[in-house]
């Protein structure tokens, strides 16, 4: 099927959709919003194809740069004001930052975070958009995220060609390493982080759980860790001896079972060693995600490395969860020794009272488009995003408003395009109301 075909078949569908409902609850202009979001649903399935089909893993600096100038052409067409924010300090292409500024002093003040990388490599062979039918496209980062990135644009086209957008202050911040973030963090994710601190309200454009039902009051944060231990080496026939110890091996399992043991059954904690290499001689790449190793069966292995990760739902969990670790770490094995090196990394996205507001907000506008109702979603269901950075910095945060789809970063991502108008239209719908708060 042609994408004109398939953009006229959607727009039946979804007109029909809608027409189920009489929009009782919408005022003229609502009913309006919803008319120009079906408008401009053709135009939309063009960009998000136009924007997969640039390659853009996030250490392809030129891809990145690409769809962040497809990006800005969009919202300068709609009157924003955009810059290039240049990445060459964490070593990332850099971020798009739009910007719209309304007349009242007053108006409330908007972030719509979004990002343009993804997690295929220049080289990878999954690289174009593909139409399976006519609900259902397939492409590298079609889902994750620049569906998500077309729902903002798109929405807040709609409002401007409407004239809307003169009650809210907007900035929109699409980042070039979300899925390979830039270090140092101070500086990659300062962008977000300034504009939080100027914002009232954050909202997040992932796709979450991808439940159309749901969407992310809250978010774990994400710690990266790395367990070294170095051990004697010996003939294998001296293990267990008092001169000579356990092996860096038994230590290492040790270290990793008590973790499991110990802390695993904590509600919304996890913590995954993720690689591991020992031998005689190891070695880890953490740059490049690697390791070697040679050992030998007869030989007490010296060495270990780990490299995992923990993400919890609140910063007292993350230190209280860091603490026992060490706490483990700190009881060799006789002959062995370890240490337990934790990155700076992502800060949780906690269940505030203000992100509940903003979340029935966004279920009341889905409801009165005559959709479902939307609920927070189980933080376990998604990993970490942008959003946690500026959360702290909001009085309402929400995130997973993007395009649903499924088998993000994978080779079998697609996204489910009837969630396209329906998330556009509440998006549009969520903005023009906080405006009139």
């Amino acid at each position: 099927m042609s994408l004109l075909k398939f953009s006229q078949a959607l727009i039946l569908t979804l007109a029909g959709t809608l027409s189920l409902t009489s929009h009782a609850a919408l005022n003229k202009n609502e009913r309006e919003i919803v008319k120009q979001v079906e408008q401009n649903m053709p135009q939309a399935l063009k960009e998000i194809n136009q924007a997969v089909n640039i390659n853009s893993g996030s250490l392809n600096i030129e891809g990145v740069k690409k769809v962040g100038a497809l990006a800005s052409e969009q919202l300068k067409a709609i009157g924003f004001e955009v810059e290039w924010l240049d990445g060459s300090a964490f070593n990332r292409a850099g971020h798009v930052l739009a910007t719209h500024e309304s007349n009242d002093p007053d108006a409330i003040k908007i972030l719509m975070i979004g990002h343009l990388d993804t997690v295929f490599a220049k080289h990878d062979n999954f690289t174009t958009y593909k139409q399976i039918d006519e609900h259902t496209a397939s492409g590298p980062g079609v889902a994750d995220m620049k569906g998500g990135n077309t729902i903002i644009i798109t929405a807040l086209k709609s409002l401007q060609e409407l004239n809307l957008l003169e009650n809210v202050s907007l900035k929109v911040l699409l980042t070039g390493d979300e899925e390979s973030s830039g270090r140092p963090l101070s500086l990659s994710k300062k962008a977000i982080v300034d504009a939080a601190i100027w914002a009232d309200v954050a909202l997040g454009f992932e796709n979450g759980d991808n439940n159309i039902k749901t969407a992310m009051a809250a978010r774990r944060g994400y710690t990266g860790w790395t367990l070294n231990v170095t051990a004697n080496a010996a003939h294998s026939s001296q293990i267990f001896s008092d001169n000579v110890g356990y092996g860096a091996i038994y230590e290492a399992s040790r270290i990793l079972n008590n973790f499991r043991e110990q802390l695993a059954t904590q509600p919304n904690l996890t913590f995954n060693p993720g690689l591991i290499v020992g031998g005689t001689d190891a070695q880890y790449d953490s740059a490049n995600s690697s390791a070697t190793a040679f050992g030998k069966s007869n030989v007490i292995a010296q060495t270990v490395h780990v490299a995992g990760d923990l993400r919890a739902l609140s910063p007292k969990q993350v230190e209280g969860a860091k603490k026992v670790m060490q706490q483990i770490v700190a009881k060799s094995l006789n002959g062995s020794q370890a240490e337990l090196i934790f990155e700076n990394g992502y800060p949780p996205m906690g269940l505030t009272e203000g992100n509940k507001k903003l979340l029935a907000l966004y279920s009341q506008a889905s409801q009165d488009l005559g959709y479902n109702k939307v609920v927070a979603a189980n933080p376990r269901n998604a990993g970490a995003a942008d959003i946690s950075f500026a959360a702290n910095h909001v009085d309402m945060a929400l995130d997973g408003l993007g395009l649903m789809g499924s088998g993000a970063h994978t080779k079998n991502e697609t996204a489910d395009l009837t969630s396209l108008n329906k998330n556009t239209a509440k998006t549009a719908l969520l903005v023009y109301r906080l405006g009139q708060m």
